[in-house]
C-alpha cells in the first residue's frame, strides 16, 4: 500500500493540483513559488474556445455514432444485449454523436487549435487499430485452436512481436516502408506500381501507424482469444456437426456467441492500450505529417517538457485519465459478471 500510494496516488493529485496552476516548468524548477492558481482556466484554455457552436459538422463520426445509437436500440428490444452493455454502447454512441459537433462559428476560435485535432488523431488511430487487432488475433487464435506441434510453433511465431520494444517494432517497420528498400516498396515495383513514401504522406502516415500496430499488438489478443477457444466444450461442436453445422456457421452460431465476453473484454483492452500510443507516432512520423498523425501522449510530452507548460499539460492528462478510467470501470464491471 505504501509503494501504490507513493508512485500511484501522490502522483495522480499532485498532477490535478498542477493542472489548476499557471506552473512553468522551468521557472518552478529555479523558483517553487513561481506557480499561480487559476483554477480551472487550463481546462478552458485546453478544451473550450470563443463563440463555440454544435452542429452536424463532422458527418463520418457524427453518423458512426447514429448508426451506434440505432444499432444499440435493436439489440436492446431484441434482449441480445445486457443492460450494462447497452448503457455502455449507447454512451460511446452518443459521445459519437454530441462532442465531434462542437465548432468555432463566425469570428470564434478555439483556445488551444490543436488539442481537438489531435483528440480526433487518437481517436481514429484507436478505430482502425482496435478492430484491427481483434478481427486479425481472433482469426488467428480460431486457425491456431489445434493441439499439434506446428501450431504450438507458430502460436510462439505470432507472439514474438509482442516482448519486441516499441524501438525495435518502428525501426523494423520504417525499413518496411521505405520507399526506396522497403519490402512493400519492391512488391509495388514488382507489380508495376510506383513505391508509396507511407511515412512521409498525409494519406498514408496514419495507416503505416496502424499497421505496425496491429503486427505489435496480435500476441496478447491471440492468447485471450485461445483461452477463451479452449473453454468451449468440443461437445458442443460435435453436437451441432450433427446438425450440419461445421466451418463458417459453426464458427457464426457457437463460437463467436460463446466468446462474447472475451471479445468484449479483448476490446476494452485494447482501447485502454492504445489510447497510451505515444512510442509509434514519436519514432515513425514525428507527429507529422502536418500533425496529421499527432496523438495526445504525444502531444502532452511536448507542451510538459518542450514547451514548459506543465499546468496545461497535466489538464489535458486528467482528460486522458478521465477517458481511460471510463473504459477501465468498463472493464471492471465485465470482470465482475464473468465471475458471476
Amino acid at each position: 500500500m505504501v509503494t501504490y500510494a507513493l508512485f500511484l496516488v501522490y502522483p495522480f493529485f499532485r498532477g490535478i493540483w498542477i493542472s489548476l496552476h499557471d506552473w512553468n516548468l522551468l521557472a518552478v524548477a529555479f523558483n517553487p513559488d513561481a506557480k499561480d492558481f487559476i483554477g480551472l482556466r487550463n481546462y478552458e484554455r485546453v478544451m473550450w474556445g470563443r463563440n463555440i457552436e454544435w452542429g452536424f459538422t463532422a458527418p463520418l463520426l457524427q453518423g458512426l455514432g447514429l448508426i451506434g445509437l440505432a444499432f444499440t436500440a435493436f439489440l436492446h428490444r431484441t434482449n441480445r444485449l445486457s443492460r450494462f452493455n447497452t448503457i455502455a454502447l449507447g454512451i460511446v454512441s452518443l459521445l459519437l454523436v454530441v462532442l465531434p459537433g462542437f465548432h468555432p462559428g463566425e469570428g470564434g476560435r478555439w483556445y488551444d487549435r490543436r488539442f481537438w485535432p489531435t483528440v480526433a488523431n487518437t481517436v481514429l488511430f484507436v478505430g482502425l487499430t482496435v478492430p484491427g487487432v481483434t478481427v486479425s488475433a481472433l482469426l488467428l487464435a480460431a486457425g491456431m485452436n489445434r493441439e499439434t506441434r506446428a501450431m504450438g510453433i507458430l502460436r510462439t511465431l505470432f507472439f514474438l512481436s509482442q516482448v519486441l520494444s516499441v524501438t525495435v517494432v518502428t525501426l523494423i517497420w520504417q525499413i518496411m516502408f521505405s520507399p526506396r528498400q522497403g519490402l512493400i516498396a519492391n512488391i509495388t515495383e514488382v507489380m508495376g506500381g510506383t513505391p508509396i513514401n507511407w511515412l512521409t504522406d498525409q494519406q498514408f502516415a496514419m495507416a503505416a501507424i496502424v499497421i505496425a500496430t496491429v503486427w505489435w499488438s496480435l500476441g496478447i489478443a491471440m492468447i485471450l482469444f485461445l483461452a477463451g477457444l479452449q473453454d468451449i466444450s468440443s461437445e458442443i461442436y460435435e453436437a451441432a456437426a450433427l446438425d450440419n453445422a461445421r466451418g463458417a456457421r459453426a464458427f457464426w452460431y457457437i463460437t463467436l456467441p460463446n466468446l462474447r465476453r472475451t471479445i468484449t473484454l479483448v476490446v476494452v483492452l485494447q482501447i485502454i492500450l492504445h489510447f497510451q500510443v505515444f512510442g509509434q507516432s514519436h519514432l515513425m512520423t514525428q507527429g507529422g505529417p502536418n500533425d496529421t498523425t499527432q496523438v495526445l501522449v504525444r502531444y502532452i510530452y511536448q507542451t510538459g517538457f518542450r514547451d514548459s507548460e506543465l499546468g496545461r499539460a497535466s489538464a489535458m492528462a486528467v482528460f486522458l485519465f478521465v477517458i481511460m478510467g471510463a473504459f477501465s470501470v468498463i472493464q471492471f464491471i465485465i470482470g465482475r459478471e464473468k465471475d458471476e
